[in-house]
């Protein structure tokens, strides 16, 4: 059975697709979203291994959310588009493959006879961009796109990765992996990134350092971590 996630802003269009999926049986639909948001959270719960993803999708679009995903459990992707520009640019680029609204019958048969062959995750960073302006965050039931440059730093604990801005903390589905790769945030303790412009002051202490943020955070920095840094700030 290959299970998959339908993402799309447009509900008739996951409706389409789900019609589509209806007429094969080893395929199953496990979920559907309607945003980059839902879909980072679904995708990191459930590791499908595959989802049909539409490229035009406000605020984030779909070839950002493929750069946010975890690289170590990749889903096949099947780029969705009314735009052929962009849907040849994804193929060429090592998409597995895309389709055009609206979608036609024998060319989706097509798609998954390709999917039911070959399912190893593709090579998607020529498409993807390397580097992330903009992360999905939410703050209670309130989903929002957070600006990279206004992150001082983020951390894990129990309950995932929470972001801190100067106006207020948010939780991420992101990764440290990912947030370490992607953005310009730098590790400075095995729970913490920590954006440099954001750093006013370095007390160091017997056990590592603290850092302090233009907001007035304290972020600690760990031994391991500290000399690394340092060289990053541009100290000896």
């Amino acid at each position: 059975m290959i299970r998959c996630i339908i993402i799309d802003d447009e509900p008739f269009a996951r409706q389409e697709i789900i019609d589509l999926l209806d007429e094969h049986d080893d395929f199953e639909v496990i979920a559907q979203c309607g945003n980059a948001i839902d879909a980072l959270a679904q995708i990191n719960q459930h590791k499908p291994e595959l989802i049909f993803v539409d490229i035009q999708m406000p605020r984030i679009n779909g070839m950002e959310l493929i750069a946010m995903l975890n690289p170590d459990f990749l889903p096949r992707v099947v780029f969705i588009t009314a735009y052929d520009e962009y849907a040849v640019k994804a193929f060429e680029n090592n998409a597995f493959d895309y389709l055009l609204k609206p979608i036609d019958d024998t060319r989706f048969r097509k798609t998954l006879e390709k999917l039911r062959t070959e399912l190893t995750p593709q090579d998607l960073s020529t498409i993807s961009p390397t580097e992330l302006e903009q992360l999905p965050c939410f703050c209670g039931n309130r989903l929002i796109v957070t600006q990279t440059q206004d992150v001082e730093y983020v951390m894990s604990y129990v309950g995932g990765i929470k972001v801190f801005t100067p106006f207020m903390p948010c939780h991420t589905q992101l990764t440290l992996k990912v947030l370490e790769e992607k953005t310009p945030l730098i590790r400075c303790h095995k729970q913490y990134l920590v954006a440099p412009s954001a750093i006013t002051e370095i007390e160091l202490l017997d056990t590592g350092a603290e850092i302090t943020t233009k907001s007035g955070a304290k972020v600690p920095v760990s031994r391991r971590y500290l000399k690394a840094l340092k060289q990053t700030l541009g100290f000896q």
